[in-house]
């Protein structure tokens, strides 16, 4: 299958290892701005944060996900459900415009598009969290370690995988 080739599976095991990484210092820095980026070398952690703290934190997530925590590679900031909601939202709204041949006559339809457009924002609710558990994320670790933890610049750390 698609998703397991080698480099799409060890993007999808890093941004498991990302998000659950996010979930663990979450708890710790309630009211901190976080985010990350994963890639088929590891990923990276944004956010004001100490290399210890990171370390421990994607450590952690590591062996959580390892023990079956797979509910930790399912994050709910994650830009899959941004996506989906918005592409979802969007191609919706737009669908009972498409075949409108007048100005006047899409106006009319405005109403139905907004309609359109909230049904998809209400479908892609439980669709992100479906997609990031089944396509964009892997919470099966494999034999993945973390290999090196780098701080790059203020607010950027890199998690080094293989």
């Amino acid at each position: 299958m698609i998703l397991d080739l080698p480099l799409i599976l060890e993007t999808r095991r890093n941004h498991a290892v990302e998000h659950a990484t996010l979930h663990i210092l979450a708890r710790k820095f309630k009211n901190q701005s976080m985010g990350g980026h994963s890639n088929p070398t590891g990923f990276f952690l944004l956010g004001d944060l100490q290399l210890e703290e990171i370390a421990n934190a994607s450590i952690e997530a590591l062996t959580r996900l390892r023990a079956g925590e797979s509910r930790l590679a399912v994050h709910e900031g994650c830009g899959t459900n941004m996506a989906t909601t918005a592409l979802l939202s969007a191609t919706l709204a737009w669908a009972p415009l498409r075949g409108a041949q007048s100005t006047r006559w899409r106006l009319f339809l405005i109403p139905l598009a907004v309609v359109f457009a909230a049904f998809g924002y209400w479908l892609s609710k439980p669709l992100g969290p479906w997609l990031q558990e089944y396509i964009t994320t892997e919470a099966d670790m494999g034999n993945m370690q973390i290999t090196d933890i780098r701080f790059v610049r203020k607010g950027v750390h890199r998690i080094i995988t293989k």
